[in-house]
């Protein structure tokens, strides 16, 4: 009789010690957005630092593809840009010559009119004859003239040497567009991280010629993880967006360890329970997504399976 009370007793505990603990209302795995990082230039990826499991900063340098082919051809386009300039016009310095001339037939006009206000009093006085007032006019007259058709002249040439000129600038635009191409591949063979996270996986190494939108490596924000989980329709009353939720992953011997999590998205549609996901209810077919933020400490990796406990609502 005691041996039998004693079996019953431990009995008693191991049910004790082993309840149902399949309480969970929904379950799913973590997730986190991971941007996948590009090489922008093609050439032999020269250094690249990026190690698997490493945090990187925003706008951090983590390697850089050769350019050498680069910058040959932009020097190339540079020397043919400098060929094309030699062969523009000196506008200022050719149409000098005419200003120079026109200056003097300015300053022989002010030298005539002069003499003209002198002959003209001596005529007046009578102590010249008219045909001396009538040389000097028609030498201003001839002189008008002249300086008319300089300036003529100075417009005309300036007309063409601007013609010149801008055909000049026309050769030269595309050269500086390519230019501004190159400098602008040249700057993008420089890998910089885009986010600041944590490196997942790594797909390059230094010395390997890439090509353009070649993958170098992934990274991710870890300091927040996303819980995708799956509930059925009849747990839909017990969970809204904005409420805090328990969020439980499996520890060692057979434990769990739970996390604060805050429900940010619920699906309006239905959907089949995907492969990877049992419900508590093999009879629910039907079940929603649903979205859970947990702060990470560490421990928590992308894909791991994790349960979900509404407990009692509370909004943010």
């Amino acid at each position: 009789m005691k041996q039998i009370t004693i079996l019953f007793l431990a009995a008693l505990f191991l049910l004790g010690c082993n309840p149902d603990e399949d309480t969970a209302d929904a379950y799913g795995n973590f997730e986190a957005i991971e941007t996948t990082v590009s090489a922008q230039a093609t050439g032999e990826l020269q250094s690249f630092t990026v190690q698997e499991g490493e945090s990187l900063d925003s706008g951090q340098t983590v390697g850089r593809i050769d350019t050498e082919q680069l910058e040959l051809r932009k020097a190339q386009l540079r020397a043919s840009e400098r060929a094309v300039q030699s062969r523009a016009p000196n506008v200022s310095a050719q149409l000098s010559a005419y200003e120079q001339q026109i200056a003097v037939q300015q300053q022989q006009r002010k030298n005539l009119l002069r003499e003209q206000e002198r002959a003209q009093n001596l005529v007046t006085a009578g102590a010249a004859p008219s045909k001396q007032l009538d040389d000097i006019n028609a030498q201003l007259e001839t002189l008008e003239r002249q300086i008319a058709l300089t300036r003529q002249q100075r417009v005309a040439q300036a007309s063409a040497l601007n013609t010149q000129r801008s055909g000049t600038v026309a050769e030269t635009a595309p050269l500086a567009e390519q230019v501004k191409q190159l400098d602008d591949q040249i700057g993008k063979a420089t890998v910089v991280n885009p986010i600041g996270g944590t490196v997942t996986v790594k797909y390059a190494e230094p010395g390997e010629v890439v090509s353009y939108g070649k993958p170098l490596y992934k990274i991710a924000t870890l300091d927040n993880v996303t819980l995708r989980a799956y509930v059925g329709g009849d747990q839909l009353v017990n969970v809204r967006p904005g409420q805090r939720v328990q969020v439980a992953v499996d520890a060692p011997e057979g434990t769990l360890k739970t996390y604060d999590g805050v429900v940010t998205w619920i699906s309006s549609k239905a959907e089949f329970t995907p492969k990877v996901i049992q419900t508590k209810e093999e009879r629910v077919n039907l079940v929603y997504a649903m979205k859970i933020v947990v702060k990470n400490d560490g421990g928590l990796k992308i894909g791991m399976p994790g349960e979900v406990r509404f407990g009692k609502k509370t909004e943010l």
